[in-house]
């Protein structure tokens, strides 16, 4: 509508608000230089795609080790939004089966081969809580931080790029993974693919900053075998739950690797099992432990753990699962960025290559894994322009001369 015609300014205004709102109802997207709408209540939730497809995700169960449905779901949405979707099984042999487990790796343009990726996981830890929308902007669930809001942000913010014009459909992939929470199989299957990126933006909350760096890890579990016999006459056995409560207090005693950037290595006693009966001398007891590590190499830290259990005693057996792996220290050099260091594991040390690393994310760790797991409907909407600049940055292009 011309100007010079125009009698009332307002009807200009008005006609522009309704093209915005039609040309995201219609595409999926929002309008190249419209402002995004604030999430306020159930209703503008189900009519802005970020919020809709993150209530999606949430809502369907994916417990690590269970991810086939999310999967399907996930395949969907991005073949419906003209994405090329290829599913890589991580079980060959069970691929055949009902509800075999899946990576998904998708892209919006002619090749598969791009230069920076957006990565994050598709599985959560148990149990399950369903999507929930409390005091118009916060969303609750299982996932809906970790790492559900990363996956819905990370698409809204490509689809956004992309339809601006911003970027090439050939710049930019996504990869979805399963079993992060459980040892990292899926990320370890994508090496099977043997590709290349120059950058890789992996989705985990990060309250909104750039990880600097996150932690090593090692896993282990130890099992005291003992002599089963009746608990009136102990000196007939020998008990493992014994033999396992002196191997925990020596472990918690060990000196561990510290440093200025990660502070101390801290050591968890997450699971112990062990006996049959009050009146039964425990025969075997395990338990599994996790040292977070803050320095140092996972080789030296697992021998003097052996060296510990040994000093303990010769019938306690040590179990170390997974490689392990030191810090990690990642690239942080885009301006306008907080920056942080934080305690948990990630899939980024699983991904094989030369590529630089990014860890970004909405939502804070804290609740995660938690029965109080949330974020905000605001963090939503700013981690989706935290991944446009990230990704511009990874790009080379200026983020001025963009509108970002």
């Amino acid at each position: 509508m011309p100007t010079s015609k125009m009698k009332n300014p307002l009807i200009g205004v008005l006609a522009l608000a309704t093209l915005a709102y039609t040309y995201e109802l219609q595409y999926g997207l929002y309008a190249p230089g419209f402002e995004q709408p604030v999430a306020s209540d159930e209703f503008e939730i189900d009519k802005s795609p970020l919020f809709s497809l993150h209530r999606d995700l949430v809502n369907i169960e994916s417990i690590s080790n269970n991810e086939h449905n999310v999967g399907v779901f996930l395949e969907s949405y991005l073949k419906d939004h003209n994405y090329t979707v290829e599913r890589q099984y991580i079980d060959f042999i069970q691929s055949k089966k009902k509800n075999a487990r899946f990576n998904l790796l998708a892209y919006p343009g002619s090749k598969r081969q791009t230069p920076v990726l957006l990565t994050s996981h598709i599985d959560t830890v148990p149990p399950f809580y369903p999507y929930t929308l409390r005091e118009k902007e916060n969303i609750w669930g299982r996932g809906s931080v970790d790492a559900k809001a990363c996956v819905a942000t990370q698409i809204t913010a490509l689809q956004q790029l992309l339809a601006s014009n911003t970027i090439s459909p050939n710049d930019v992939s996504l990869l979805y993974v399963v079993g992060e929470e459980v040892g990292g199989d899926g990320m370890h299957a994508v090496n099977d693919l043997q590709m290349k990126w120059d950058t890789v933006i992996f989705g985990e909350p990060t309250e909104l900053k750039l990880a600097s760096g996150h932690k090593g890890i090692l896993v282990f579990s130890i099992t005291a075998h003992g002599k089963a016999g009746h608990s009136g006459y102990p000196w007939l056995g020998k008990s493992a739950n014994h033999m396992l409560i002196s191997a925990l207090a020596a472990l918690q005693t060990m000196d561990l690797p510290s440093s200025e950037k990660y502070g101390n290595s801290t050591l968890n006693i997450g699971k112990i099992n062990g006996g049959v009966a009050a009146n039964v001398i425990a025969e075997t007891a395990v338990a599994d432990i996790g040292i977070r590590l803050a320095a140092g190499d996972p080789s030296v830290v697992k021998k003097s753990i052996q060296d510990t259990i040994k000093d303990i005693d010769s019938d306690i057996q040590v179990t170390f699962h997974g490689r392990g792996y030191g810090p990690v220290n990642l690239d942080h050099d885009i301006e306008g960025f907080d920056t942080m260091t934080v305690n948990y594991g990630t899939d980024v040390p699983n991904l094989d290559g030369k590529h630089k690393r990014y860890l970004y994310g909405p939502g804070n760790i804290l609740v995660a894994h938690s029965d109080h797991e949330h974020l905000s409907t605001g963090d939503l909407m700013d981690a989706v322009e935290g991944y446009k600049r990230i990704i511009m940055a990874a790009l080379k292009k200026d983020d001025e001369k963009t509108g970002l």
